[in-house]
């Protein structure tokens, strides 16, 4: 008994701790996912404002603000842009920084940065890109509509997490991980797409000075310059000539979220030591009523704080609802304003490309992402998560067919024709609601979590 007791008594540190660490794994990914469920609320509103706006009496005054120009001239460069570009060069800039960060920490830190906890959702992701463009070139090949193979493509986070919450614990959390992941992959496979294949024209002397930029950033780095102030203009200045030299400006918030340093100034022993000191000094401003001792070291510990977190956790968490609840619903509300009439529904359903688009997203995404998975597990390069089986597999490739906003984006870029958009933003509506409407129905009855997964989970996340 006393033996058994004891031993009970030393295991509970080593649990604890192990609970603790899978909680502090975990709770970044809860949060990031809890963001992006909920704002695919907001940005399914901002949808449906767009299409109901586009098609009532006051349509003209839709087309006229996102056709307003605004103009920027410094000298240096000129800005002329009517307001929708202006959304889509620069706020979705940011959108793309913001992705780049969740890349580059995924990498470092998170399911990418395991080789064999990479290779799901990489060759989930690869497969999720491949066929659907192989399916959209089926259609189009030799058509007009060839250069929009990129647009089924891509998966929207915001919904697909938004649809896995209204299933809430008919699905488990590792498998809202390994979408995040797969999403993540994707992004970067979007990134690429829209750099080689989405640019057209160069200008030299614009590259020159972006690259005269950014080695500027790269050196005050070096030099340990550390005022976010200093980033924001030199990062403005490098998305002006990034915008200008003809690769679409949305790679340049890529880019400096790559530079984003991963690590903090200040280790957390230190910050721990240093702390300790600042509050013996804050007491003893208050002790003697030294109002003004007591804000310096306020602003101290403050200091201390921000510098203790890195700029690429800092910048993530502070720009991350922005993105969500203003910049992605923004961008929906831009560029989700299709015209439904007769004629355009008819338009669609003879339309190659709303036809390579839809199938490209409700059959081909579910199919490469399948496929591909199923044999990295196969060829024993990857592994299922514990609490995720081959149906599962099936259904968050199903979900992956919903490819909003980066479809729409891509969209964009592809088309310079009228037609061809809204053909092809039929497509993107019309195969992401049927992706997410099977893909909710399909996992609704599907096996749910086992219980002995699920409750080992809520012991991990319940403690700490």
């Amino acid at each position: 008994m006393s033996g058994a007791s004891h031993g009970q008594r030393g295991s509970a540190p080593g649990n604890g701790g192990r609970r603790f660490a899978a909680a502090r794994l975990v709770r970044p990914i809860q949060a990031f996912v809890h963001t992006e469920a909920s704002s695919g609320i907001l940005l399914l509103a901002a949808a449906v404002v767009a299409i109901l706006w586009a098609n009532s009496p006051w349509d003209g005054a839709y087309n006229d603000l996102w056709h307003a120009k605004l103009r920027l001239d410094a000298n240096l460069f000129v800005i002329d842009e009517d307001l929708g570009h202006l959304v889509n060069d620069g706020l979705m800039a940011i959108f793309f920084f913001v992705v780049g960060l969740e890349i580059k920490r995924e990498v470092l830190h998170g399911e990418l940065a395991s080789p064999r906890r990479a290779a799901l959702p990489i060759a989930g992701a690869i497969g999720g890109m491949v066929v659907p463009a192989l399916i959209y070139v089926a259609f189009n090949a030799g058509h007009d509509g060839a250069k929009g193979w990129g647009i089924p493509m891509a998966t929207d986070i915001a919904f697909s997490l938004g649809v896995l919450a209204l299933l809430g614990r008919r699905v488990p959390f590792a498998l809202k991980v390994f979408l995040l992941a797969l999403a993540i992959v994707d992004d970067l496979g979007a990134i690429v797409v829209i750099a080689v294949f989405y640019t057209d024209s160069i200008s030299t002397e614009a590259l020159l000075w972006a690259g005269v930029v950014l080695a500027v950033i790269i050196g005050a780095q070096r030099g340990g310059v550390r005022s976010t102030d200093v980033y924001v203009v030199l990062g403005f200045l490098f998305w002006a000539a990034v915008l200008k030299s003809g690769i679409h400006a949305t790679i340049a918030g890529v880019v400096l979220a790559f530079l984003t340093p991963a690590a903090p100034y200040f280790g957390r022993n230190t910050f721990e030591e240093s702390v300790r000191g600042l509050l013996d000094v804050f007491r003893r401003a208050r002790d003697h009523g030294d109002r003004d001792g007591m804000q310096s070291t306020l602003s101290q510990v403050e200091t201390l704080a921000r510098q203790t977190e890195s700029p690429l956790d800092r910048l993530e968490r502070q720009l991350h609802p922005w993105v969500s609840y203003l910049i992605v619903p923004v961008f929906a509300l831009a560029n989700a304003g299709v015209v439904v009439s007769g004629d355009t529904i008819s338009d669609a359903f003879e339309s190659r490309v709303t036809a390579g688009v839809a199938f490209g997203l409700v059959l081909g995404k579910p199919i490469g992402i399948f496929l591909f998975a199923l044999l990295a597990v196969r060829m024993g390069i990857a592994s299922l998560p514990s609490s995720v089986s081959i149906v599962h597999l099936f259904g968050v490739g199903m979900l992956a067919g919903i490819g909003f906003t980066v479809s729409l984006f891509i969209t964009g870029l592809a088309f310079e024709s009228a037609e061809l958009v809204a053909n092809a933003k039929m497509g993107v509506l019309g195969g992401s609601v049927v992706a997410g409407t099977i893909a909710f129905l399909y996992l609704w009855f599907a096996p749910g979590e086992p219980e002995r997964e699920r409750a080992a989970e809520e012991l991990a996340l319940d403690t700490g």
